[in-house]
């Protein structure tokens, strides 16, 4: 069964200060949902699910249903605040979406086939959706819990322009996830770079921890795991309108309940992307660069 590609295009872009999902990186206008899109249907992905909000529904379609038909099925999944499982009930107060998990959880009742997940906004290259397919169709094929992550060296991701949330993580046999952790607030300052912690101390790491960036193999099994551990997020929050449950979250439970294994695929292509404004320009060189290298056409929907 040909894998799913669930793209995580909901978020606020509160750091952006636009509507960055659909922002134009590419020469003829493509957005960095472009690119992945592209990689996976070469990969041989054939269905794109997106996770977005109603509210941008229509901007969205304007973007992207002329140019995916006929090249890849594409449907829509809407991602709001009210979206609980049945029997629960939070804080009429909250305004802050529920977070990744949350945004994944939401597609449980489209996607019934091996799916990988990315964020909107993120660059990952041809040879990441390529190495995530071949272990959803091969070595984790027939498994409920069987998954896989890209990991990145945390030198890699980070942004000159202000903190970003990664998921740090730990490895043991066989390439095996053994723990992640959700670091929200990772900075470099100069050669430094370090994490601040809830109590505001930085805490220093050397560059070459491996992190998640949000590019996750996962199984429709995943969707009952999220749901269960939603349940209880949402019991223990009730009075913190401003929390979140992120994948990694859920991925570090079930290891540790040793319910899931996740198998830690090395990056093979270099990532970049847009958390701010200023990051832009980075990724326009970037994609120059490898349109240049002939990994891309100028146009990728009309060029042969």
């Amino acid at each position: 069964m040909k894998p799913t590609l669930l793209i995580l295009a909901a978020g606020m872009g509160s750091r952006y200060g636009s509507l960055k999902q659909i922002d134009a990186i590419g020469p003829s206008g493509e957005a960095i949902i472009d690119y992945s899109i592209y990689d996976a249907i070469r990969a041989g992905f054939e269905k794109v699910t997106f996770i977005i909000r109603k509210s941008i529904e229509k901007d969205f379609r304007k973007v992207f249903d002329e140019k995916l038909k006929g090249k890849i099925e594409t449907e829509y999944v809407f991602q709001e605040l009210d979206m609980v499982p049945a029997g629960t009930s939070f804080s009429p107060d909250r305004e802050k979406p529920w977070g990744t998990a949350h945004a994944v959880w939401v597609a449980k009742d489209y996607v019934k086939e091996p799916f990988v997940v990315i964020n909107a906004d993120d660059f990952y290259g041809p040879g990441s959706y390529q190495a995530m397919a071949d272990y959803l169709t091969g070595e984790g094929s027939g498994s409920k819990s069987k998954y896989c992550m890209m990991g990145y060296e945390v030198r890699h991701t980070l942004s000159d322009f202000g903190s970003v949330s990664r998921g740090v993580c730990e490895s043991g046999d066989e390439d095996l996830l053994s723990s992640v952790v959700e670091r929200t607030r990772i900075e470099k300052d100069g050669e430094s770079i370090y994490y601040i912690d809830e109590k505001e101390k930085h805490i220093p790491m050397h560059g070459k921890e491996l992190v998640s960036m949000n590019i996750f193999g996962f199984t429709p099994g995943i969707f009952d795991y999220i749901e269960s551990t939603f349940i209880d997020f949402i019991s223990a929050n009730s009075d913190n309108l401003k929390s979140e449950i992120y994948i990694p979250t859920v991925v570090n439970d079930l290891i540790a309940r040793k319910e899931a294994s996740v198998k830690i695929l090395p990056a093979v292509d270099r990532w970049f992307g847009v958390t701010y404004k200023e990051d832009k320009p980075l990724a326009i060189e970037n994609i120059k660069d490898l349109i240049s290298q002939g990994v891309y056409p100028d146009n990728l929907w009309t060029d042969k």
